[in-house]
């Protein structure tokens, strides 16, 4: 994990840090720098230590509210840096369609629209859960296998936090800025560490 580090002239060129946001200022700023014209550089030699969350708890939050003001970034700049700031957003709003549907469709008579609508629900929502299983386990055996084979057991719940928390947060973070054009909701105003 490394942190950025910039010369004053990107400052008076392309801003300071927008400290409206709670989480996502760095991510921001450096999407303003590229948009603007210029560059960003990591550098391999660059050396430093982070201590993640302490809890699984924790973490989950810590990842609703990258998601939450994810939303507020998209809204400044009318479009988001990169697709896949949308695909945990997705699949968590899928799940929950494909889950309702497939409950509500069921105590229907067979070969009614709303039976077979229930049976490809569920069948969409059990496949859905499957391949992400899949992909976690996958994810998981291949981060143990590059880092610490002891990680593997908590793992997968790790990319579950990542996934679930920032997709959850940007739904709620949708929510908020966007359907109820409103301010940030109290919760995600204070930072989680």
């Amino acid at each position: 994990m490394t942190y950025g580090c910039w010369r004053k002239a990107t400052f008076e060129r392309f801003g300071y840090f927008d400290e409206e946001l709670v989480r996502n200022q760095d991510d921001e700023h450096n999407l303003r720098i590229i948009r603007g014209g210029g560059n960003i550089y990591q550098s391999s030699k660059i050396k430093s230590w982070y201590r993640p969350r302490g809890s699984l708890g924790a973490l989950f939050n810590q990842y609703m509210q990258y998601g939450y003001w994810k939303v507020r970034v998209i809204q400044k700049h009318k479009l988001p840096a990169s697709w896949r700031h949308l695909v945990p957003a997705a699949f968590v709003l899928s799940l929950m369609l494909l889950f309702l549907l497939s409950a509500f469709c069921f105590p229907w008579p067979v070969k009614s629209f709303a039976y077979f609508t229930g049976q490809l629900s569920t069948f969409c929502f059990a496949s859905l859960i499957v391949a992400y299983l899949i992909a976690v386990l996958t994810a998981s055996l291949a981060t143990a296998a590059r880092s610490e084979w002891k990680l593997l057991p908590v793992l997968p719940a790790v990319f579950v936090c990542y996934h679930f928390g920032y997709g959850w947060g940007f739904l709620r973070g949708v929510y908020d800025f966007v359907i109820r054009r409103r301010g940030p909701r109290a919760s995600f105003e204070c930072l989680t560490r």
